[in-house]
């Protein structure tokens, strides 16, 4: 009894305690909640507070969102407003390297932009063309006047207004190619000028007439003033046909391809290393001799200077041989030649003219490319191409070094693994056929180069089922260039591209499946590739616009995506909104040009990419 009586005992008081913990608990469990309920208010204060001040990531410097915010000449996505359906507003878009100022002008933005933003110093602008190089960069607004900027243009940015210099003006320019030191303007009529990429070897003293004119005087009286920037007109050694004029020009770091209205394809020596690989296709050229005292700056009137620019392979053919086997080898000519006459290809008035391809007479050329040391010419469904064709050690590469024993073979040309030369001195048609069946017909309807890469735009037709597009490529395809899904440096025989080719969708016009044709490939000296669909062809009355996809390296986050590892297969490009990229094509209210002024309304205009050294750039392009 006494057992039970004692247990009794302990069951009361542990209920005891169990009532006094639940009167505790509930008082605590009132307080508790006060406690949470102030505590989730202070944080909701504090998070309004938050959202509207500066915020530092922890792996961005604290000055990142301080300088994105300022309106100096770069906006975020998600800050800028939506331009309405008739005007152009902030949609000029940015992203990658910045480190010469060509994405914004200022000296307080970032040196990388991670995802695309908006550049506001283009706002309301549409141009007629855009090119990027290294260290600087050109365009030609509404007008046709040409504007240059960037740090290897000037070492500071226009202290007036803060926005790109007028060069050129007057001349009607309607497409630019830039060089490591020249840019290369095309005129509506057809004539070809070339100025300088430094402002600081633009500089004429006040009077000078500029080498277009005549030496008596200058061609201020067309506006007014004399003209203060040194450029000069490049002119074809034959002379052109009746009517015929210069339609197209591609450029590479040394040699320019020109091509006319009647088919001839010509090509000129920027350097002296114009044709270290056979990029020109011929050899003997004539410069003019070095300028008098009294003429320092026009070549009207001086002697011609042969030349013969010998390639590299064919000068020293032993230039790779183990130095125990190869014989000694006779001096360059090149070298000599330009030595006694102490030429300087440093300047303007190096070479006056334009020199048709020998092997190209006779042949109708619909359009022409450039990489960096190799050229192309597409005729009717076919290419040729010659130039360089391998790769070695260059700056832009993303390597801190790059010892001579790294030479990587890269067959940029796409003749197959059968050729294993390094210099194409004589153009060769490019086999795009290989690996299709016997039936398949392939038709080149476009090329693209850039650097060491190569990209073919070619239809595929069997005669029984729907033709399709399919895009190849060819070239340095270490950092993902290619498309296929792979890292390979050395390609010769040109690969399809995934995600992009034998693309197929739905006609409302036709009532049925439709090929996607890419409209635009635009492709990197340092490996990065732009491309444009043409999803509005087909798309209907809903159809947004045209896709861009972007692939290869992405060590300046110039693909756009925020993150730093390249990217070996076509990848759809997100804005600064995590929307999906889309270029629009509309009728514009108005069109001003890059001093502010109305040049028409009503204009036809479409968004362009461009991808540059690094970064890449989408811009109001004025439809043709």
């Amino acid at each position: 009894m006494l057992r039970g009586a004692g247990r009794l005992a302990q069951v009361s008081r542990c209920s005891c305690k169990q009532a006094a913990r639940k009167f505790h608990s509930e008082r605590y469990s009132k307080s508790a909640n006060s406690a949470l309920l102030y505590a989730a208010a202070t944080v909701t204060v504090g998070a309004i507070w938050y959202s509207t001040h500066s915020v530092i990531h922890n792996d961005a410097s604290p000055a990142d969102d301080v300088v994105q915010k300022k309106l100096s000449g770069i906006i975020h996505r998600s800050d800028s407003k939506v331009s309405s359906s008739d005007k152009l507003g902030l949609d000029t878009l940015v992203w990658g390297s910045n480190k010469a100022h060509i994405l914004a002008l200022d000296n307080e933005t970032l040196d990388s932009i991670r995802t695309p933003a908006t550049a506001a110093w283009l706002d309301n602008v549409a141009l007629r063309d855009l090119a990027l190089h290294e260290r600087h960069a050109a365009c030609v607004d509404a007008r046709g006047d040409v504007y240059q900027w960037g740090d290897g243009f000037s070492s500071c940015v226009e202290s007036s207004s803060g926005k790109p210099m007028r060069t050129l003006r007057g001349m009607n320019i309607v497409r630019i190619q830039v060089t490591p030191s020249r840019v290369f303007a095309l005129s509506a009529s057809g004539r070809i000028y070339v100025l300088s990429s430094s402002a600081q070897q633009q500089t004429l003293p006040p009077g000078t007439p500029t080498p277009t004119s005549s030496p008596w005087w200058g061609t201020g009286w067309l506006w007014g003033d004399e003209e203060g920037v040194d450029f000069a007109e490049v002119t074809p050694h034959e002379k052109l046909h009746w009517g015929e004029k210069f339609v197209s020009i591609a450029g590479g770091s040394d040699h320019l391809l020109a091509l006319t209205s009647s088919g001839r394809t010509f090509a000129h020596p920027i350097t002296l290393n114009a044709n270290s690989y056979g990029q020109l296709g011929l050899r003997k050229i004539d410069v003019p001799a070095p300028a008098s005292a009294s003429h320092p700056h026009l070549p009207h009137g001086h002697r011609r200077v042969q030349l013969e620019l010998t390639p590299k392979s064919i000068a020293d053919p032993y230039a790779k041989s183990s130095p125990a086997t190869r014989p000694v080898s006779p001096p360059v000519e090149k070298s000599a030649d330009a030595s006694d006459f102490g030429l300087d290809d440093r300047g303007l008035n190096f070479s006056d003219k334009l020199f048709e391809i020998p092997a190209l007479r006779g042949v109708q050329v619909d359009s022409i490319a450039a990489g960096s040391r190799s050229s192309f010419a597409k005729t009717a469904g076919r290419v040729l191409g010659w130039g360089a064709n391998e790769f070695g050690c260059v700056s832009s590469s993303p390597l801190v070094a790059c010892p001579v024993f790294i030479m990587k073979m890269h067959r940029q040309i796409g003749l197959g693994s059968q050729v294993t030369l390094d210099t194409i001195t004589v153009p060769t048609e490019v086999i795009l056929w290989r690996s299709t069946p016997s039936a398949m017909r392939t038709t080149c309807l476009d090329v693209y180069a850039g650097g060491d890469l190569t990209f073919f735009k070619v239809e595929r037709s069997d005669g029984t089922a729907m033709p399709y597009i399919d895009v190849l490529a060819c070239g340095n395809g270490q950092w993902g260039g290619l498309g296929n899904a792979q890292f390979s440096n050395a390609q010769s025989t040109p690969v399809r591209a995934r995600s992009v080719s034998g693309l197929l969708e739905y006609s409302e016009k036709h009532n049925n499946l439709q090929a996607i044709m890419p409209s635009d490939i635009s492709v990197s000296p340092t490996g990065h590739v732009l491309l444009t669909l043409d999803t509005l062809v087909h798309g209907g009355p809903g159809a947004a616009g045209r896709d861009v996809m972007a692939w290869g390296a992405n060590y300046e986050y110039q693909l756009g995506n925020g993150k730093r590892g390249s990217v070996s297969s076509p990848a759809v490009i997100q804005d600064g909104d995590g929307e999906r990229l889309m270029l629009q094509k509309r009728r514009a209210t108005e069109v001003r040009d890059l001093q502010g002024k109305i040049w028409k309304k009503g204009v036809e205009v479409e968004q362009r990419a461009v991808a540059g050294w690094g970064n890449s750039f989408v811009y109001w392009k004025i439809c043709s």
